[in-house]
């Protein structure tokens, strides 16, 4: 699947998919070292209560946030989006639902970290309008990963291993995409961080029960 330049609402998969294929990497990455850092400081990817979250401490960062039933909203930026740059200014905020975390979302423009905002609902994404002479928001390089399920599918071999009795990587992330994930099954599947991290399976479960993709609250 593409993402335009800049990017469209329709180049994202349903929210409800988004959220479960970023949850599903976040889980298999989760350490306790990991949960222990403030977020100020971390990097790679992760769930917390606030949502999802992708750092890589240089060129970009994401967030995405469960807002309700139905409802997230996905912010963020790259190096490569022009939208705080563009003049005249675009308003990111534009039309945008009384839902919003306007707070964080206006705090981060006047400190000039935010590249684009979308938002979630009715079975939908929508963002503000952006001019004809917009370049590129920022979302394919931001996104990309999640938006390709085969790109998706070549990250978590790092995390898991395949097998062919039916329980390897594309039916868990099928079953995290429907939020039916067995999490007995993934567990079983994980596989030494390629980085030597040791495998750490209950801050794995701790980040499945914060994501809400498994049939039932992981026992840890």
């Amino acid at each position: 699947m593409t993402i335009h330049r800049p990017g469209r609402p329709d180049d994202l998969p349903p929210g409800e998919v988004l959220w479960a294929r970023w949850a599903l990497l976040a889980a298999v990455q989760a350490t306790a070292k990991g949960e222990e850092c403030p977020s100020g400081h971390r990097t790679g990817g992760w769930i917390d209560e606030a949502g999802l979250h992708w750092d890589d401490a240089g060129c970009t960062w994401w967030a995405m946030s469960r807002m309700g039933e139905g409802r997230f909203v996905l912010y963020g930026e790259d190096e490569s989006s022009g939208v705080k740059w563009h003049k005249p200014p675009i308003d990111m905020l534009a039309g945008g639902p009384d839902w919003l975390p306007y707070e964080e979302l206006r705090d981060r423009l006047e400190g000039y970290e935010l590249g684009c905002v979308y938002w979630y609902e009715d079975g939908a994404w929508s963002r503000a309008p952006y001019p004809d002479s917009l370049g590129d928001d920022g979302l394919d390089c931001g996104m990309s990963d999640f938006v390709d399920r085969g790109d998706l599918l070549r990250e978590l071999a790092l995390y898991l291993d395949d097998t062919g009795d039916g329980s390897g990587r594309d039916r868990l992330l099928a079953d995290a995409e429907a939020h039916r994930l067995d999490a007995r099954l993934l567990l079983e599947r994980l596989r030494s961080h390629a980085d030597g991290d040791p495998l750490d399976p209950p801050a794995v479960a701790r980040a499945l029960d914060r994501a809400g993709i498994t049939d039932q609250e992981v026992r840890r």
